[in-house]
């Protein structure tokens, strides 16, 4: 069978295949090296300690709140979204005429601090909030000292 396209069509659609692929007509396939990818990581998840790694999860929300509890008008809860990952994400709040720093700012300036500390996107005009799920070890610790050092300095 002879199929007959633009050149321009042709190219954008080789640009689509598997790495090494030469033609268009199999852009679809699922290549061995994904299939391994997926087995390992399939594998992994049903050896993980689902019950230990939420655990983790929660003393690293735990470790953010309890420093950021220390000073003056600030709240802080732990809450999973009803939306998304089951995972738990740390929000904290502060009284803007004791702190007087937005929540933007502040997820502003932790990101253009060292090291660079990322808010999540769901942070809104009255919450900053974290997620600790994809924190490695020590983590926790860092964005705690920074929060709160961020937080001292707006203090009035």
């Amino acid at each position: 069978m002879l199929f007959r396209s633009r050149k321009d069509l042709i190219e954008a659609a080789r640009l689509n295949t598997s790495p090494n692929g030469t033609t268009i007509s199999r852009g679809m396939k699922v290549n061995k090296e994904e299939m391994v990818g997926m087995l390992a990581a399939v594998e992994r998840f049903l050896k993980l300690d689902h019950a230990a790694e939420r655990r983790e999860w929660d003393r690293r929300a735990e470790v953010i709140r309890k420093a950021a509890m220390k000073l003056k008008s600030v709240e802080s809860d732990i809450v999973v979204p009803p939306i998304a990952n089951n995972v738990p994400h740390l929000r904290i709040k502060w009284d803007p005429a004791v702190i007087k720093l937005t929540t933007r700012e502040a997820m502003k300036k932790l990101r253009d601090g060292s090291p660079s500390i990322e808010a999540c996107p769901m942070t809104d005009k009255e919450w900053l909030v974290f997620g600790v799920w994809m924190m490695q070890k020590g983590d926790a610790e860092t964005v705690a000292k920074r929060t709160v050092e961020l937080l001292k300095s707006a203090m009035v």
